[in-house]
């Protein structure tokens, strides 16, 4: 029996099955490879996986429902980890018929698979921190038992939306299934839309980068192995059927856009030139979580910081450039 991983060629998509595979699970990824940002990065993490054995990559589109059912049945699975998606809040703006797509077709598809699998014991699913809309900086902790009904982007109302479909879907079928709300992952094999990657990129090139909201903004960083533990943390601990169990998964220690930028030029040693901008339509000042439920549930305990995990990032990028 395989173990499922949509978006296996996205960054924490990779990072999830690559651990599955090395405690010797059997791992199904599933990825359609599209060009939201440069395939090579894709194609590059997919060969990464393609060293064991034991992974087979699905090159599919997950809102084709019947490919979706074909696939979870031949592969006799009975947990899948749901990480496909269209990302990026910015990118809803200009083309939210590609979120509707994935973000909703694509979930539903996921959502009739499974119900319909035979002995299916476990979903596991993405949903976003994007889903509890605008917060100060100085706020408190993002609670799961908030309302989350003041999303202010469409990738964030999708991914409300695919939390509330799971919520039915657990009801009606009894499929037990846990959304967790991801807070601002960074690190090796990282998304280049992503402000710390892309910034990276313009240091280096001499470029200046654009610091939105004045530099004010804070976000949850959280390093990408440890999210990989809340992650699979979770997936081993199934709910009771018929629920949706949603988690948050972060760091639970908010940093300021500045700071990560200072911890950034430190770390590749040079200086970036800076131009402040004022907040862009469908971002929030900050993101902050409150993890207590996944520590409870798994001892989930964030254990690399952003002065540790960055980095390593640079590190990664400087070898993936070079071989590049």
């Amino acid at each position: 029996m395989s173990i499922i991983v949509t978006g296996a060629a996205g960054f924490i998509g990779r990072a999830v099955a690559e651990r599955l595979l090395q405690r010797g699970e059997s791992v199904v990824g599933v990825d359609i490879f599209n060009a939201y940002y440069e395939p090579a990065l894709k194609e590059a993490r997919a060969a990464d996986l393609a060293r064991f054995p034991a992974f087979r990559m699905v090159r599919a589109d997950i809102a084709d429902a019947q490919v979706m059912e074909d696939l979870v049945r031949q592969a006799g699975a009975k947990r899948m980890v749901h990480l496909a998606a269209q990302a990026g809040v910015r990118y809803s703006i200009e083309n939210p018929f590609a979120y509707e797509r994935s973000n909703l077709a694509g979930h539903l598809s996921v959502l009739e698979a499974c119900r319909r699998a035979p002995g299916f014991e476990h979903l596991v699913y993405a949903s976003s921190s994007s889903v509890y809309g605008e917060r100060p900086a100085d706020g408190a902790a993002f609670r799961e038992d908030e309302p989350a009904v003041s999303q202010v982007s469409l990738y964030a109302a999708t991914k409300r939306s695919a939390e509330l479909m799971s919520g039915a879907y657990a009801k009606l079928y009894g499929t037990p299934q846990t959304g967790l709300r991801f807070f601002t992952v960074y690190g090796p094999w990282g998304r280049p839309d992503m402000a710390y990657f892309s910034f990276t990129r313009k240091i280096l090139a001499g470029e200046t980068i654009q610091v939105f909201g004045m530099g004010e903004m804070a976000r949850d960083y959280t390093y990408v192995d440890d999210i990989v533990d809340g992650v699979i943390g979770a997936l081993d601990r199934p709910p009771g059927p018929a629920e949706n169990r949603i988690l948050n998964i972060g760091d639970n220690r908010p940093v300021g856009l500045m700071d990560m930028i200072g911890v950034l030029e430190k770390a590749l040693g040079r200086e970036a030139r800076k131009e402040f901008l004022p907040m862009q339509p469908g971002d929030v000042t900050a993101t902050f979580a409150d993890i207590s439920k996944l520590n409870a549930l798994t001892g989930y305990a964030p254990k690399v910081s952003l002065e540790q995990g960055l980095p390593r990032f640079v590190d990664w990028h400087r070898a993936y450039t070079a071989a590049s």
